[in-house]
């Protein structure tokens, strides 16, 4: 239905387009000339839909639609009868608020029209829109680009706001939050401030070395600073692979021999029947995959053949499937039937994958795993035998569904360790482009220790400082922008 009217609207409504500067961040902004417009709630049937307007024509916008009525006071809901411009038909009630800039979400004069969610209704406001001079349909993600490239979000924040927008966990939540908030902005506004200070007195020993008028020790303070920033960086470094957990999901694998009830745990996890059960051996014979939302935690749980010897070649390439994906496996839930412990298959479990539990993977990361012994409701009235060889354990029945909340506590504890807390602690890396750019600032920074000349030493620390700015979004390409900007949807 949207696509078929944006191909109705987008001819009529597209208007020449002009560069301008960016104001807030040093690069080019997308159209600053045109005034846009698109709906900015969830497509489908709703009971309120959000249309909004940014740019110069904005108020041209809200006249044409609400004539004869006057522009509402600014921030103020007022309800107004909607008028198609064209043929003067009613259109809808709706509330209506005006923005002008650059108080504004984008900086710029912007306009919302608060509709009835009924799709008629939708596709005549933005039908009426596209006739008024100076507005086009908005591309995707163009609302968002127009308050960074008028300095009202930096890059950081941006990417925040895009998360926020895509979060499905309440941790995904916390942490988009608080980088829209500006958490790590402001810490990389922090770091900065130290290289400029740091290079700010190598150039003045620079220019004024021999004169007496500098004060002792400027090159040693200089070195000291760099030197904490650089074990600052180093710490952030190695907790990078958390923040991008957080955001892409950790990878927890669900592991066991045949018949321990693996299959039944990823359904009773996921909620939903994701892998066939059944009480023939063998069942599951490749990885399967489904994300989940563990204890607010984002996690990708896969669910792996039984791992015996002696079987068919398809199953024998499940298993080495299922062995391959325990060492890529941030979590491992180990199953085992709590009613069968001294079977050949349990026994050789235990000393080939829950013994080894804790060691380095090969990646180089410390595994978690959590042995949970399934199928308690098989149990005699005494419970399990006391087992001393036994490592740590959880008794969980998935018929039943006991001890299933002390697995999702346990869960939560664990995939809490493997990703941080959002809510606490210093702000994570999650994306890739943040990882690469504060390694090329301490790479940078490794260069002004080594360093024999002071304006070798001098153009390190300016290298430091532009990773940091491109980190914020002061010194991006277009490149990079168009790639962040394009995960938006149309309308934010």
């Amino acid at each position: 239905m949207w696509r078929r009217l944006w191909t109705l609207v987008a001819p009529a409504a597209r208007a020449p387009r002009r560069s301008c500067s960016r104001l807030g961040s040093g690069g080019p902004a997308p159209s600053c000339g045109a005034t846009v417009f698109a709906l900015s709630s969830g497509q489908g049937r709703c009971g309120i839909a959000v249309i909004r307007t940014s740019g110069p024509a904005s108020s041209q916008a809200l006249r044409s639609l609400t004539a004869p009525r006057a522009l509402p006071p600014a921030r103020r809901a007022c309800l107004r009868v909607l008028y198609d411009p064209r043929s003067g038909e009613p259109l809808d009630r709706a509330l209506v608020l005006w923005f002008p800039g650059p108080q504004s979400f984008t900086g710029e004069d912007c306009a919302e029209f608060h509709v009835h969610g009924g799709p008629a209704v939708v596709s005549g406001v933005l039908q009426a829109l596209g006739s008024v001079p100076g507005l086009r349909p908005a591309e995707a993600g163009e609302f968002t680009r127009r308050a960074f490239a008028h300095g009202k979000l930096s890059l950081t924040e941006v990417e925040g706001l895009a998360d926020l927008i895509h979060a499905e966990t309440e941790a995904q939540r916390r942490q988009a939050l608080r980088q829209l908030d500006g958490d790590l902005g402001h810490l990389c506004r922090v770091w900065a401030e130290t290289l400029t200070k740091a290079l700010a007195h190598v150039e003045a020993y620079i220019d004024f070395g021999e004169d007496d008028n500098l004060e002792e020790g400027v090159l040693e303070q200089a070195d000291t600073e760099v030197r904490r920033l650089e074990v600052v960086l180093g710490a952030h470094l190695r907790d990078a692979r958390r923040g991008q957990r957080l955001r892409s999901g950790v990878h927890v694998v669900v592991t066991g021999p045949p018949n321990a009830g693996k299959s039944s745990l990823v359904n009773l996890l996921s909620r939903k029947p994701v892998s066939i059960v059944s009480p023939e051996p063998g069942t599951t014979r490749d990885v399967l995959e489904t994300p989940v939302d563990l204890a607010g935690f984002p996690a990708l749980l896969s669910d792996t053949a039984g791992l015996r010897e002696g079987v068919g070649q398809v199953e024998q390439e499940g298993i080495l499937r299922a062995r391959k994906r325990l060492e890529q496996a941030d979590v491992i839930l180990a199953v085992l039937d709590a009613s069968d412990l001294a079977s050949p298959s349990s026994c050789n479990f235990l000393d080939t994958v829950v013994a080894p539990a804790g060691v380095q993977s090969p990646s180089g990361n410390s595994q978690r795993l959590l042995l949970v012994l399934n199928k308690s409701d098989l149990l005699p009235p005494g419970g399990l035998d006391h087992r001393p060889d036994l490592s740590p354990h959880l008794l969980l029945s998935c018929l039943t569904g006991e001890g299933l909340d002390g697995l999702l506590e346990v869960l939560r504890k664990e995939l809490a360790a493997v990703c941080g807390d959002p809510s606490t602690g210093p702000p994570l890396l999650t994306r890739a482009r943040h990882q690469h750019h504060l390694q090329s600032c301490l790479d940078a920074l490794g260069h002004y220790r080594q360093a024999k000349d002071l304006a070798l030493a001098a153009e390190a620390l300016r290298i430091a400082r532009r990773h940091l700015a491109c980190l914020t979004g002061k010194g991006g390409t277009d490149e990079i922008l168009n790639i962040i900007f394009r995960d938006f949807c149309v309308g934010k």
